[in-house]
């Protein structure tokens, strides 16, 4: 026996009983089902910034403490029988050069270019050497002293970072810990050099960005619903997006290669600013961003950047002796069209940015330069051509022959990660909407996709120094996610990454050596190069 089955609610899904489908007669049966109205969809819960808690003050205090004996104890070791070593020969005396110059502190002094044609990097890092050689004189000391700081906050940073996007006090002791313990983050503190302050510049753009999206998301949460503007309001200035942009423009009158990290940062910022108006309600999210954030953004994260790169230069307009000053204008090329009325400081100026532009084009591998320790972008992605400043042969451990290397040597169980955590952090961000990830994959892009493309030019492994921080970052993330794992209750994620976080420290400890230049018997040295490629 059949069942008779009710007949359908013609007013399921908003339609009307009355109304009649376009072709039916009227008066007939037929029931036309109208689309719901769509509303506005409501705002979702607020992100909330993780708060500063006493464990945090507790255990920041505690890595900082452990950050700086490791960066400071022995700076000093090794030299060149006094001198620097490596790459340090040229940014060491020309850092020198600018505080022996230096007037008045406001404008500071210049690079007096002995034995130089050109000054090939923007003044900024050798003016923050100035600090320690002002310290403590012409010394290793006073050399290395800023570049163990920035190593330092650089380990506070990342750590930060890390606490901010994952929530997760696990985390932030990995974040810290890891960065501890690289290598590459370790070797570039003990050293003169460029790379470790403009990282310091790069990743306190970072946390600032982080900072500012915190406050941010306070803002939009706090917004009544339904929202009156599709667009959303305009937001009061952002200090600590321009605090980013100041920082940028610090890592550009570093290295050229900050001009990335403003892109990338730029870009990222106005993505995350739609992702907030979109979790607040906010009808038009897309525009939004596009009319309320965009332009401020690029005078935060662009025409701020590139006043502070002018402002470097201050003591190159202020000396009248400076490289190429007062070129006359039948040498000067500046290489843009129209450029001919502005001032003749300006122009050479130009001219000698243009000069610097070429030498750095013509450092490519198929125009015959070529160095023994050259690495290309692909060897960065597991330390495989690591770069060394230091090496001698002597005698230790009761007369045996000995040899001493200092590398910069990314350690293993760090680096060995790298492609499947890059991988996985661009899935969880790409494919499954996971915003903690998201600043650790555009810092990878922006510090190695670049040099991909440029993959002629002569490089070397030093150049990945502003990589690993975003790395560390997202190992840190995915170690929390896999501290939670406990299948039946057991605590086997936790057990898996305190195992992992022991390799790595014992395994950074095992090549230390051959990153401080401690000489080693030679069996006993040659237990630590484990592969041809770091020979």
């Amino acid at each position: 026996m059949g069942v008779t089955q009710p007949p359908p609610d013609p007013t399921i899904d908003g339609a009307a009983p009355d109304s009649t489908p376009d072709g039916a007669a009227p008066g007939s049966t037929a029931v036309r089902f109208k689309k719901p109205r769509k509303t506005p969809a409501p705002p979702k819960p607020p992100r909330v910034p993780v708060r500063w808690t006493p464990w945090d003050t507790r255990v920041f205090a505690v890595l900082a403490i452990v950050a700086g004996i490791s960066r400071f104890v022995g700076l000093g070791f090794p030299t060149d029988e006094g001198t620097p070593v490596f790459d340090e020969k040229h940014y060491v005396p020309q850092a020198w050069q600018i505080l022996r110059s230096t007037g008045d502190p406001l404008v500071g002094g210049i690079e007096d270019n002995p034995g130089f044609g050109l000054v090939v990097h923007p003044p900024v890092a050798k003016q923050v050497m100035v600090i320690g050689e002002w310290l403590f004189g012409y010394t290793p000391l006073g050399w290395r002293f800023m570049s163990a700081v920035c190593g330092v906050l650089v380990v506070l940073a990342i750590m930060d970072i890390t606490r901010r996007l994952s929530g997760s006090p696990l985390a932030t002791v990995a974040a810290g810990l890891l960065a501890i313990v690289d290598g590459v983050l370790f070797v570039s503190s003990r050293m003169g050099m460029l790379d470790i302050i403009q990282t310091a510049f790069i990743i306190g753009a970072a946390w600032a960005l982080t900072v500012d999206r915190d406050q941010v998301a306070r803002r939009l949460a706090a917004l009544p619903h339904p929202l009156d503007d599709a667009y959303g309001p305009p937001l009061p200035w952002r200090w600590w997006r321009f605090t980013a942009g100041i920082l940028l423009g610090l890592s550009l009158g570093v290295k050229w290669s900050g001009l990335y990290y403003i892109a990338a940062f730029g870009l990222l910022s106005v993505f995350c600013d739609l992702v907030d108006r979109k979790r607040a309600g906010v009808g038009k999210p897309t525009l939004g961003a596009l009319v309320r954030d965009t332009p401020p953004a690029l005078g935060h994260l662009v025409a701020v950047p590139l006043a502070v790169y002018l402002l470097s230069w201050r003591s190159w307009f202020a000396e009248e002796t400076s490289v190429y000053r007062h070129l006359p204008a039948d040498q000067r090329d500046t290489g843009i069209p129209g450029t001919g009325w502005l001032p003749e400081a300006v122009q050479n100026w130009l001219h000698y940015q243009r000069g610097v532009l070429e030498f750095h084009g013509s450092l490519t591998t198929s125009g015959g330069h070529e160095h023994p320790w050259e690495s290309k972008p692909w060897e960065w992605l597991w330390s495989g051509r690591p770069m060394l400043y230091y090496s001698t042969e002597t005698t230790c451990m009761g007369g045996r022959e000995c040899k001493g290397w200092l590398m910069l040597f990314g350690t293993p169980p760090i680096w060995w990660l790298l492609i499947p955590v890059v991988v996985w952090a661009l899935y969880r961000w790409l494919l499954r909407g996971d915003g903690r990830f998201a600043l650790p994959a555009v810092g990878f892009i922006a510090s190695w996709v670049p040099w991909v493309i440029a993959h002629d030019r002569q490089m070397y492994f030093f150049y990945a120094t502003a990589l690993i921080p975003f790395v560390v970052i997202a190992i840190a993330i995915i170690a929390a996610d896999v501290a939670r794992w406990r299948p039946k209750g057991r605590p086997i994620g936790i057990g898996l990454v305190a195992a992992y976080l022991a390799v790595a420290v014992a395994a950074f400890l095992f090549w230390l050596p051959i990153m401080t230049g401690i000489p080693l018997p030679l069996e006993t040295f040659d237990l630590r190069l484990w592969l041809p490629s770091w020979k």
